[in-house]
């Protein structure tokens, strides 16, 4: 096994103990993270707005 399957791997089980042992904390971390996620596009699509307006 190489090292980039072992990192996966290891990435995937400690996601899903966090998930199983706190569901709550993990919810709100992915609620987060899609938060980032959303104001980042909207941040460029507001740029590409004012760049063509």
């Amino acid at each position: 096994m190489d090292a980039k399957k072992a990192a996966i791997l290891v990435v995937v089980a400690l996601s899903l103990f966090y998930v199983i042992t706190q569901p709550t904390a993990a919810a709100e971390a992915v609620q987060n993270l899609f938060g980032w996620l959303r104001d980042g596009a909207e941040a460029i699509i507001t740029f590409l707005k004012n760049l063509f307006a």
